[in-house]
């Protein structure tokens, strides 16, 4: 009886010693899961202030109208296509470039960035101008991130006018 007794005993002991074990492995599990939720939420804010970044070039050059500025910000092999007053322009990032300085400053010119949505390395944003050269503007862009770095790898837009 003392040997049922005794082995009773261990095995409960086991059995509590394995189930602080799994439940240690639970908590720890759970630790790491939201260290890593964490993470992610952290690289996915980051991520948004990095492609905000990628834009600055790009929404100073409407006030400055410095078209190697706005270059800067492109991919060499960057498209944009768009409407003024009707009229569709369809360009390449050096062509765009070289229309912007054509164009000159926009002293008064106000943008805000609408919307930014990321998936991975890719992400489109929606920049809305007000009075760049007298027109408003909705531009929209595709990003690449690519070694670290987001750029421009695309631009469609509308002058809201005329069209």
């Amino acid at each position: 009886m003392k040997k049922v007794i005794t082995l009773l005993v261990i095995s409960i002991i086991v059995c509590s010693i394995n189930a602080q074990n799994v439940q240690s492995t639970i908590n720890d599990n759970s630790k790491t899961e939201k260290m890593d939720k964490k993470n992610r939420e952290l690289q996915s804010f980051n991520d948004y202030r990095d492609v905000e970044k990628a834009l600055e070039p790009y929404i100073k050059t409407a006030k400055s109208g410095d078209g190697k500025l706005s270059r800067t910000a492109f991919y060499d092999h960057a498209h944009i296509i768009g409407s003024i007053e009707g009229q569709v322009y369809n360009m390449t990032a050096d062509e765009f470039g070289v229309a912007v300085s054509d164009g000159g400053p926009s002293e008064n010119v106000q943008s805000h960035i609408a919307w930014i949505d990321i998936s991975g390395p890719a992400a489109a944003a929606k920049v809305e101008f007000y009075d760049w050269n007298g027109f408003r503007f909705t531009d929209f862009f595709v990003l690449f991130k690519k070694e670290g770095e987001w750029k421009i790898s695309g631009k469609v837009y509308d002058s809201h006018t005329k069209n």
